[in-house]
């Protein structure tokens, strides 16, 4: 076993895995003061520079209650996002199969224990039927979610879901990339996961604070926190190099949470080479049959929380920042600014959601955004942002450490970029009311006008196409 000491945190690092040493994040938050202003200003030009900040970086900067100094942070913040990011705006939809689990998760509303959540497992033929409608509405990629059910028949069910998602044709539109939202899997099975050609495993730690995880998660396999915590070092073992972390803010102190995700970003950028490609903040809201839920351990209002997502901006500036609807259009808007490059639109929570258009009915959790796929686009393009459904990267290799090397120089916006075009043009065509239309379309000349030279000749060209009826066009 190896440990690696920094000044203000331990990575334990084992043949197993990750696994964090917390003690010492506590005593150097314990001792933090208000920052000195000028020693402020120096991290922010730091982040700047676009290589993201250390560890330590964060402490002081998380300490910033300034009225003026917290503007200097989210304006830093804007400038990295759009640096890296430009007006692209990544969109999808989450896809849930089952709210059959296994664990007693004291906040979710599809804990085993639940008796106001009626249990389901939709079938293969209600799976494509959700699907079609999610075509329907325009979407290109899903994050196919399920409850932690651990039957030994649980895994197969997923890869036929998955199979399922990606065989169903709906006029011009398909399904182009899954993403995976499911209990963390042995090794092995991450290899045959892998093989169902997903894009993107995503697995929340929930909470890193030890005794709050024991405290919160009482039965199921997901009491084992080690088990948990090292599904990233058994995924990426297994060849999954787009992986996805998060944080469920509102269990434990939002700043320990933050250093405690830093660390496991940086053990996995040393032992694998590549940290995460997205990053989750989905703060805990209202679920039904679960009362902590209404409570939460340790809240964080709004300030807090937009001061979370433009600090994971600066420290990772090259990962995507998720924000799902569990918050409001109007606290979604404020954060697109401050750094968050995905979100999540039309969803449901719920088994068979989109069929029924039950939003609440077997909810994992309350949403705050309602609000269809086509208004979401509408209000996007009016902030001056450009949705994108791409899928290219997945498809032609560009993941993992592929896809940092091109994201570091910034040469990877000239894939992105035209792509985003090409995709948001075929939405236009093919799902878009007439305003929605109307308005995108000026949005995207304004966005194609605004890329170098090479990058708006690709556009262009891929966007013609579009016009004249190809679809999937991607470099």
């Amino acid at each position: 076993m190896m440990v690696t000491k920094g000044r203000f945190m331990t990575i334990v690092q084992s043949s197993a895995g990750f696994d964090l040493h917390e003690a010492p994040l506590w005593e150097y938050l314990a001792t933090t003061s208000e920052p000195d202003s000028h020693h402020v200003r120096a991290l922010l030009d730091k982040a700047r520079d676009l290589g993201g900040l250390d560890l330590e970086d964060l402490v002081p900067l998380m300490a910033v209650e300034d009225p003026e100094l917290l503007a200097e942070l989210f304006a830093t913040a804007r400038f990295v996002k759009e640096s890296i990011y430009g007006r692209r705006l990544v969109l999808f939809a989450p896809l849930y199969v089952s709210n059959r689990c296994s664990n007693e998760c004291s906040y979710c509303a599809f804990r085993a224990r639940n008796q106001e959540v009626v249990r389901r497992a939709l079938s293969q033929e209600e799976i494509a039927e959700e699907t079609r409608i999610l075509i329907r509405d325009g979407h290109k990629r899903v994050l196919l979610v399920a409850g932690e059910s651990h039957a030994r028949d649980s895994l197969d069910y997923i890869l036929e879901s998955i199979a399922t998602v990606y065989g169903v044709k709906e006029g011009p539109g398909e399904i182009r990339r899954v993403n995976v939202n499911i209990a963390p899997l042995t090794t092995e099975d991450f290899r045959r996961l892998k093989g169902a050609g997903i894009g993107t495993y995503q697995i929340f730690q929930e909470t890193y604070h030890h005794d709050t995880y024991a405290q919160v998660h009482l039965g199921g396999r997901k009491t084992d926190y080690r088990w948990r915590v090292q599904a990233i070092d058994r995924a990426m073992t297994a060849g999954l190099d787009d992986c996805g972390l998060g944080v469920l803010f509102g269990l434990a102190d939002w700043r320990f949470e933050l250093l405690a995700l830093m660390t496991h970003i940086r053990h996995l950028e040393t032992t694998f080479g590549v940290g995460p490609h997205t990053i989750s903040v989905p703060r805990l809201e209202p679920a039904t049959g679960a009362p902590l839920a209404q409570q939460p351990p340790a809240p964080v209002d709004d300030r807090s929380f937009l001061k979370i997502v433009a600090l994971l901006r600066l420290a990772v500036p090259y990962t995507g920042l998720i924000m799902s609807t569990r918050e409001t259009a109007a606290l979604r808007r404020e954060t697109l600014a401050l750094g968050v490059s995905q979100i999540s639109a039309g969803s449901r929570t719920n088994p068979g959601g989109y069929t029924a258009d039950r939003r609440d009915d077997m909810s994992q959790f309350s949403l705050g955004d309602h609000r269809s796929l086509d208004e979401v686009i509408q209000d996007i393009t009016r902030l001056g942002y450009v949705p994108s459904f791409c899928t290219g990267c997945y498809r032609l290799g560009r993941t993992g450490a592929d896809f940092m090397d091109l994201a570091r120089p910034g040469d990877i916006k000239d894939h992105c970029d035209p792509n985003a075009a090409s995709t948001f043009q075929e939405y236009l065509m093919d799902y878009a009311t007439p305003a929605t239309r109307a308005q995108g379309e000026q949005a995207l000349d304004g966005f194609i006008a605004g890329m170098g030279d090479s990058a708006a000749r690709y556009a262009r060209t891929m966007v013609a196409k579009v016009r004249q009826g190809r679809r999937d066009v991607y470099r």
